[in-house]
């Protein structure tokens, strides 16, 4: 494919991009890591600060992915000793509404999805 060409997507064809593309920005790291970011640049050692339980393998994991994908943009400041700060793209910016929704949803719905799971599991003690 050239650059510039614009495949059809079609997440339900199994050799399609776009659900690479899928599985990046529905990974619980990414939806954490945006989070966070659509709030302003962080450094590395805020985005671990809070984003509770991110190990720093998976946390640089994340953020070089999301930079490849084009969502995350890393600045370096030449200074001693180096400081290195991520944001996000326009791309990356464009994420923040759905990604908000699916919070927004978990929070909203916590309860109910707790006591269907508690009543799944006693019907389906062994």
């Amino acid at each position: 494919m050239r650059l510039g060409d614009r495949p059809e997507g079609n997440p339900y064809l199994a050799g399609c991009p776009t659900r690479h593309i899928l599985d990046r920005i529905g990974d619980r790291w990414t939806v954490l890591v945006v989070g966070v970011l659509s709030e302003g640049t962080a450094r590395f050692s805020e985005l671990r600060r809070r984003v509770d339980g991110i190990s720093q393998k998976m946390l640089t994991q994340t953020l070089r992915e999301l930079e490849r994908d084009g969502l995350v943009s890393r600045t370096v400041h030449a200074e001693v000793p180096v400081r290195v700060e991520y944001s996000l793209t326009p791309a990356g910016r464009s994420l923040t509404g759905p990604l908000k929704a699916l919070e927004d949803w978990s929070v909203e719905h916590l309860h109910a999805v707790l006591t269907a799971r508690q009543a799944y599991d006693g019907d389906h003690a062994v």
